[in-house]
């Protein structure tokens, strides 16, 4: 990375990330192994951003998230990513997926996308959005969702159940999405499921490849 140390400050922290970030590596590792250019849609806190950069150095991996989450990301990228030495691991993009992304620089070496328990937070119109954004990227032909998805319209376990009735109660519009659906939407962007791999605590990681 480029640019100066930041002052240490208290970076966001989440749990779930730390729990989990070894799992998706597992996968990741073989489902970029050729990809060269990573965005990451809704980065949060980072802590998967620098674990997978750290951990996958051919790759170059772009941060992005909403306004809000970028203090952190930053915060995060500055104080480990320069810790550990990382040169692959990008300062975040303001990325909202309904508006126009900003990617006009990059759109061509981008060619892997991956996105982790964003797409329950999301509205349906939101996905919608994600996925016509994918678009942009002339390249792209790896994508990578990890989170809890739903089949034929049942949850996978009780604590699914609960986690979608916990969500639509902080937002109606959200909640866990039917893997049916989110593999038809890939398929309008001509990217077909490869794998489905099982993950702990009930989440999946759907890896897509260009059809």
């Amino acid at each position: 990375m480029t640019h100066s140390a930041h002052p240490s400050i208290e970076l966001p922290f989440s749990q779930a990330c730390e729990n989990n970030k070894g799992p998706i590596l597992d996968v990741l590792l073989q489902a970029f192994s050729q990809s060269q250019h990573v965005l990451e849609i809704g980065s949060g806190t980072a802590q998967h951003a620098v674990h997978f950069a750290r951990h996958l150095p051919h790759v170059l991996w772009q941060t992005s998230d909403q306004t809000d989450y970028i203090a952190g990301i930053i915060a995060r990228c500055q104080q480990e990513g320069l810790a550990l030495g990382l040169d692959n691991l990008r300062l975040p993009l303001m990325l909202d997926v309904t508006q126009p992304w900003p990617v006009k620089d990059i759109a061509k070496s981008i060619d892997a996308v991956f996105t982790a328990n964003t797409l329950h937070i999301m509205s349906k119109t939101m996905v919608e959005a994600f996925f016509d954004g994918l678009s942009q990227l002339d390249n792209l032909s790896t994508l990578c969702i990890y989170g809890p998805f739903n089949y034929q319209g049942q949850f996978t376990s009780d604590s699914n159940r609960q986690f979608d009735a916990f969500l639509k109660l902080r937002d109606s519009q959200s909640g866990i999405r039917d893997i049916e659906w989110i593999i038809e939407l890939a398929q309008q962007q001509r990217l077909s499921l490869n794998q489905d791999v099982a993950m702990p605590a009930n989440n999946r990681v759907l890896h897509f490849k260009k059809a």
